[in-house]
């Protein structure tokens, strides 16, 4: 673990001074925050900004141009498997193999974490039945819903033993009971000591969970703190995440 201290504990994930995008195409200018030890961060920014790029970045599905980012004092470099088995991950998109069951998405998840099958088929039968997909284990995707299949994608990540879960844009096509599931799943996952960096702009929602937020411009870290803090910083009162937002995105001439 990082001996580092931060306001919420110990230092789980640290991203620094990180350039990066697509080939010869930057996205990211020298992006740099930090996430907790059982710490929810939302990083919000309108479209483009830069989000799903950072994201990409974290999971190793992109190289970085400069900059350095570490996972409980590892990067990928090091050991990709162990690095990877640290994280869990919801896209905005589900991805699901046509060919594969529900139960075969599970099985393959407790193999690709090394998972003790007893104990995570325990965890994995109580988040089916949460989002009651408890009779549907015999389902192939092409029978599930945009809703089910991202239900499907937050059971399989909230089934491990991950350090860091990042969720991305977690509410899109699902109903209020799941969200309120997902809600308090989330806030079990903190209780564990957990780590959840959160895309979304659902933003009164992020606002309630959230105990910090990165706001993303234009590929830069344009502000980051607690609602009370960028609010100080962009003259906001009240205190909302919405209205710092519009004035993040007035002064970008978006607004």
């Amino acid at each position: 673990m990082f001996t580092v201290r931060h306001s919420k504990g110990l230092l789980m994930l640290k991203v620094e001074n990180l350039t990066g995008g697509y080939q010869h195409l930057k996205i990211l200018d020298n992006v740099s925050f930090e996430v907790a030890d059982g710490e929810v961060v939302g990083l919000i920014g309108l479209n483009g900004a830069g989000k799903s790029t950072t994201i990409k970045h974290i999971l190793g599905l992109l190289r970085p141009q400069s900059g350095t980012i570490a996972l409980n004092d590892q990067n990928l470099t090091q050991d990709a498997i162990h690095y990877r088995q640290q994280i869990a991950f919801v896209p905005e998109t589900p991805i699901l193999y046509p060919e594969l069951t529900l139960k075969e998405h599970l099985e393959l998840t407790i193999m690709a974490y090394q998972l003790d099958a007893a104990v995570a088929w325990e965890k994995a039968n109580e988040l089916l039945e949460i989002f009651r997909l408890d009779q549907m284990l015999d389902w192939f995707p092409i029978h599930f819903s945009k809703g089910m299949q991202q239900k499907v994608m937050i059971v399989n990540a909230f089934m491990t033993e991950a350090d860091l879960l990042i969720i991305d844009e977690p509410f899109t096509g699902l109903d209020p009971l799941a969200v309120h599931n997902l809600l308090d799943l989330i806030a079990a996952k903190k209780a564990e000591n957990k780590s959840i960096l959160m895309t979304t702009h659902v933003l009164a929602t992020a606002q309630a969970q959230a105990d910090r937020f990165i706001l993303l411009n234009h590929g830069q870290v344009r502000a980051q703190g607690t609602v009370a803090e960028l609010a100080s910083q962009f003259g906001v009162e009240p205190q909302n995440i919405d209205q710092i937002y519009l004035q993040m995105a007035r002064e970008n001439g978006d607004a």
